[in-house]
């Protein structure tokens, strides 16, 4: 396989994980503030419909909210990205022997004799000397760049279906079942985000679902006792 293929597959990879990652941050989100407006509301109201506008304002407000926060973020990020190429660029101009002796040490920390990093260096730089020392020092690939649309939209839709478990829960269990089963609803939601969260950083899953569960169910507690002081 091409380095060129390599580098693409990287890239998609990469953007992949960014739109997942997103997603997961945006319906722990989505749940938890949507739970906190609704055990507030229900406690010091019994009215279904009231509780039902007050989650569903506070869901699309959270959806929204995450959404332009991960553009935000994506794009500063982009920006940070495009300003170190720039950098490198000029440096390439200025100083390419410190430029050589970079991607030098790069090889040599790898294992390959000085001599043979220093032929590696000199001509990959020849070659594609842009390409190599953004890679080489930064990680990064040249012109492929995190895309903030795809990261908004994955937070905006996976905060929105984060919200509408304990919402959908809390609006439309019967009034006796109410409060169980919107509480298993949020259990069984945060404990989900924290396994998928535990599998893309490649952590400890019981520990992220312990965590999710454990933050769960403190905000529930919060917000519930912010409810009988209304």
């Amino acid at each position: 396989m091409t380095k060129k293929k390599k580098d693409e597959q990287r890239s998609a990879m990469g953007e992949r994980l960014n739109v997942l990652r997103a997603g997961v941050l945006g319906s722990n989100d989505g749940i938890l503030t949507v739970v906190g407006v609704l055990f507030s509301v229900a406690v010091a109201t019994s009215n279904r419909f009231t509780i039902f506008i007050a989650g569903l304002s506070d869901l699309l407000a959270c959806a929204f909210s995450m959404a332009s926060g991960e553009y935000a973020s994506v794009s500063t990020q982009r920006d940070m990205e495009q300003v170190t190429v720039k950098e490198e660029q000029a440096l390439l101009k200025k100083d390419r022997e410190g430029e050589l002796a970079a991607v030098r040490k790069y090889y040599m920390e790898k294992g390959v004799s000085e001599e043979t990093a220093e032929d590696i260096a000199e001509d990959l730089l020849n070659k594609k000397p842009l390409e190599t020392v953004v890679d080489v020092k930064h990680g990064l690939i040249l012109n492929e760049y995190m895309n903030p649309w795809n990261a908004a939209f994955s937070s905006l839709i996976s905060a929105s279906l984060g919200g509408i478990f304990p919402l959908a829960a809390m609006t439309f269990s019967p009034v006796k079942w109410m409060w169980p089963i919107t509480i298993l609803a949020v259990c069984v939601s945060v404990s989900l985000t924290g396994y998928l969260s535990a599998k893309l950083g490649n952590g400890l899953v019981k520990v992220a679902i312990k965590r999710n569960l454990i933050v769960g169910i403190i905000t529930m507690i919060i917000h519930y006792t912010l409810g009988l002081m209304i």
